[in-house]
């Protein structure tokens, strides 16, 4: 596929299209989520235009929480003209793993308002009173 000219994208090109940079579009080529390129008669490595739409939805993917094994797994799958009945699995298992960890950073920014409403001055000789984290208690070995 040729860009809007009928030329073929050269490295920068595709790579300033797709909004990465030149050393990620050659990981990605390396480890096989894009194709290798052609080359031009002067050895310029040259892209389909539909690599940037390709490197978009590898960074979409990434941006979702999957990682680029998986994503490599699933756009192996789709090259394969092989449908991918487990997207619908993982993306429930990735939006589970995101409620648990937005469930642990609820709990983290409870406790940073408690310690800021406290007015806590350290975590081991903390001088406010009803300290909401037992850091005095635990650096002298007590059990709160």
């Amino acid at each position: 596929m040729y860009d809007i000219e009928g030329r073929r994208l050269r490295t920068g090109e595709v790579a300033e299209r797709a909004g990465v940079n030149i050393q990620t579009l050659r990981y990605y080529e390396r480890r096989g989520l894009i194709a290798e390129p052609d080359r031009s008669p002067g050895g310029h490595r040259t892209y389909p235009a539909d690599t940037v739409t390709l490197l978009g939805v590898i960074k979409s993917a990434q941006r979702l929480g999957f990682t680029l094994d998986e994503v490599a797994e699933l756009l192996d799958a789709g090259r394969h003209g092989h449908p991918t009945p487990d997207l619908r699995e993982r993306a429930l298992a990735k939006r589970a793993e995101v409620e648990r960890k937005i469930a642990d950073l609820t709990v983290i920014r409870d406790a940073l308002t408690r310690i800021v409403a406290a007015r806590c001055d350290s975590l081991t000789h903390c001088t406010c009173t009803d300290c909401p984290l037992p850091y005095a208690e635990l650096a002298d070995g007590e059990t709160p």
